[in-house]
């Protein structure tokens, strides 16, 4: 049987994480289990994942549709805009202001047509039946049509499964209303219910559109060079490998590498770096990144549809899936607090009028308060608004998460492991000290060195070459260029035999000094890598090398320690004297030195258990096995590399070590957010709880209460955004 393709579907109505569990439930057993499903809620989507049961595209849409949600087909795959139609987009907001607009009138009406305010206003309370003229009447009971629009298929759904949530109960504490005679309320209670899932959807829609932004990134037209003139096409038709040029100040639409042109490259929206990175022939630039004054030619190295940006949206959006532990107890919270409320509810219905002999109509409104108390719609928002605006402020700050669970696990770190190479260093080498030897120049030995390796393409030949071009050195390829393998290379230049290499090939050489052995060894303690050069009679001299540290390595040490960083370790195959030096220059006081990636692994191991939350930092890619035992996995520098952003929970995507104290406290921020949306939610619902068994509490008074702290605990969570 020929497996099912990968599916998508655009879901109307999914907004937040209580309905993608029905779904799970729903579609679930349709496609073979839960484990096929994937929810993107930020985008509205539901992806259906190949290897589950065959199921058509009909039956899902049928399935979901008895949920009261709507799905639609995504026929084009990748990540969507919202395209529905109008009433799509802004059907819910229509009603909530029709609601409103309908129970003012009914409102009105129901003055206009009493024959006193006495009627309105009496001691039996507002709204009693034998009080609501019929055209006031008529107009409460629109405007609770229009406010329980949207709720009524899904309290249906939860009615038929048996499984109450808030849309059930809000249905029935409005039915309830309206059958003790209390319209004002009813109208009032469907009408602040429609305006608390209102701005719950509108929550969702900002973090939303500030991933939609990341889309707006990629210019819509690619002028195309072809034969020396440009042809404007669409991004999804480009190939890779034709050329493409962009204009001064225009967006680069396609990741790519420059063939012709110098310019000034803003790769903030990509990799959050705040200074321009300079383009060159042979640099890499990203899609989305904006270009300086000088026009640039690009030779296209990947699709549309596989650029770094397609990566980061598509990342971002899949990161719901991963929820964060506190959003999980939130969930489980709710799952209990909502039937025990319901039990005390029919309790305080059924209590004082057969066991106390109190009249019923009293206790039924009670009752119904409490119904209203129980919708937990404050607490369950209070979570997932948190994490979704945490997530869209990392990505837009050039730090990827993928998913709640790490963005928290951000905020308990205890303890850090970090790779040396290409983390706390630049990751290549650099020059950093000439020294002539037996009446040669400076000049004069860069240029013999160089002269060799312009041959080679190995990092320390293109560090010489690199060094001897900046420093203004001439020199010509030398001739007969032979490899020694783990040694050196040997050549002619000038008609003269030359050769260079490492220590141990100055010794096999029979050349070496006890001057230069002891000058040698210094440098090799310090972590220099050395490369000698001389001819047949001589030593001309030496050039030393090393990766250097990065210039905010020491800064972000001594930020993380302010930050609570309780142990900061550097793993690192390297020796032992290299990684000393680094490490020193660096401030970190623990190394661990020669290690295999095995050694790694056990070593991060260890700190785990000592610790319980702990990072790797590294590559992404030879660090993965460490990376993979840590309670997080960091990778550095990730934008153009599909493989470090792959194997990373975090992934740093320019090459900027600061950016990890800012995610540490970008964590924390939000924890703190989300306890204080949480204890704002509880404390709120104890009050009222309180307030109604003593027979203080409304209706309208315990929606409004609970649509108040929805609207604080939105606009709490929304803080993250910025």
């Amino acid at each position: 049987m020929t497996e099912q393709p990968k599916r998508e579907f655009r879901i109307h109505g999914m907004d937040c994480a209580e309905e993608v569990a029905i779904l799970k439930r729903e579609i679930g057993p349709k496609v073979g289990g839960e484990q096929f499903l994937a929810f993107d809620i930020l985008n509205g989507t539901m992806t259906v994942l190949p290897g589950g049961t065959s199921s058509s595209v009909s039956e899902i849409s049928q399935a979901v549709g008895g949920t009261g949600m709507r799905a639609e087909p995504v026929r084009d795959g990748g990540v969507q805009r919202d395209s529905g139609n109008w009433w799509d987009r802004n059907g819910r907001l229509a009603l909530t202001i029709v609601s409103a607009g309908l129970t003012s009138a009914a409102f009105l009406v129901h003055l206009w047509l009493a024959n006193s305010p006495s009627e309105v206003f009496g001691s039996e309370g507002l709204g009693n039946a034998h009080e609501v003229p019929l055209p006031a009447r008529l107009l409460y009971l629109l405007a609770v049509i229009a406010g329980v629009y949207y709720v009524i298929p899904k309290a249906w759904f939860a009615l038929r499964r048996a499984r109450p949530d808030m849309n059930l109960l809000m249905v029935i504490a409005v039915c309830g209303a309206m059958a003790i005679g209390e319209w004002f309320e009813a109208a009032t209670v469907a009408f602040l219910f429609s305006l608390s899932l209102t701005l719950e959807s509108w929550s969702i829609g900002r973090a939303r559109k500030a991933i939609e932004k990341l889309l707006d990134l990629a210019p819509s037209v690619v002028r195309v060079l072809e034969e020396g003139q440009t042809r404007e096409m669409n991004p999804e038709a480009v190939p890779v490998g034709a050329t493409f040029v962009v204009r001064p100040g225009e967006r680069i639409p396609l990741d790519g590498e420059v063939s012709k042109g110098i310019s000034d490259v803003n790769q903030a929206p990509i990799t959050g770096e705040s200074v321009a990175a300079t383009k060159e022939p042979g640099s890499a630039v990203f899609a989305g990144t904006v270009n300086g004054a000088g026009a640039l030619e690009v030779r296209s190295t990947r699709a549309s549809g596989d650029t770094t940006l397609a990566h980061i949206i598509k990342l971002v959006g899949e990161a719901q899936q991963k929820r964060a532990p506190s959003e999980m107890w939130v969930d489980q919270f709710a799952r209990y607090y909502t039937p025990s409320v319901m039990v005390v509810a029919i309790a305080v219905f059924l209590v004082p009028p057969f066991l106390l002999n109190q009249p019923f109509a009293p206790w039924i409104y009670q009752a119904l308060v409490l119904l209203v108390i129980a919708c937990p719609c404050a607490l369950v928002i209070s979570t997932p608004v948190s994490v979704v605006a945490a997530l869209a402020a990392s990505a837009r700050n050039g730090v990827l998460v993928k998913g709640g669970v790490h963005m928290e696990a951000a905020g308990h770190l205890k303890a850090i492991a970090m790779d040396k190479t290409g983390t706390l260093t630049e990751g290549s080498l650099a020059v950093i000290q000439v020294v002539a030897m037996n009446g040669h120049t400076e000049t004069e030995l860069l240029a013999r060195a160089a002269a060799m390796e312009a041959h080679s393409d190995h990092p320390l030949a293109l560090a010489i070459l690199e060094y001897a071009r900046a420093h203004g050195v001439e020199f010509t390829p030398a001739d007969e260029f032979r490899i020694l393998p783990g040694k050196g290379a040997t050549a002619q230049l000038d008609g003269r035999p030359f050769w260079l290499g490492s220590h141990r090939f100055l010794e096999e050489r029979g050349q070496e000094t006890a001057e230069v052995h002891q000058e040698l060894d210094l440098l090799a303690k310090t972590g220099r890598t050395v490369v000698v050069v001389g001819n047949e009679t001589h030593v001309c001299g030496f050039i030393a090398m090393a990766d250097q540290i990065r210039l905010e390595s020491k800064q972000t040490i001594v930020e993380l320690r302010a930050a609570g960083i309780q142990h900061i370790v550097m793993l690192t195959g390297d020796n032992e004297g290299t990684a000393r030096a680094i490490a020193e220059e660096a401030g970190v006081t623990e190394v661990q030195s020669e290690l295999l990636p095995e050694d790694k692994v056990s070593a991060v191991g260890k700190l785990v258990d000592k610790y319980a939350s702990v990072a790797m930092i590294g590559d992404g890619i030879n660090d993965a096995p460490a990376m993979g035992r840590a309670t997080i996995g960091i990778a550095m520098g990730a934008a153009g590399s599909d493989t470090a952003i792959e194997a990373a929970d975090i992934a740093l995507m320019a090459d900027d070590l600061s950016k990890l104290p800012w995610l540490l406290r970008h964590s924390r921020r939000m924890l703190s957010i989300i306890r204080t949306n949480i204890v704002l939610s509880l404390a709120v619902k104890a009050v009222f709880v309180a307030l109604t068994l003593s027979g203080h509490a409304s209706l309208w008074t315990a929606i409004a209460a609970d649509m108040g702290v929805s609207l604080l605990v939105i606009f709490n969570a929304l803080r993250l955004l910025s």
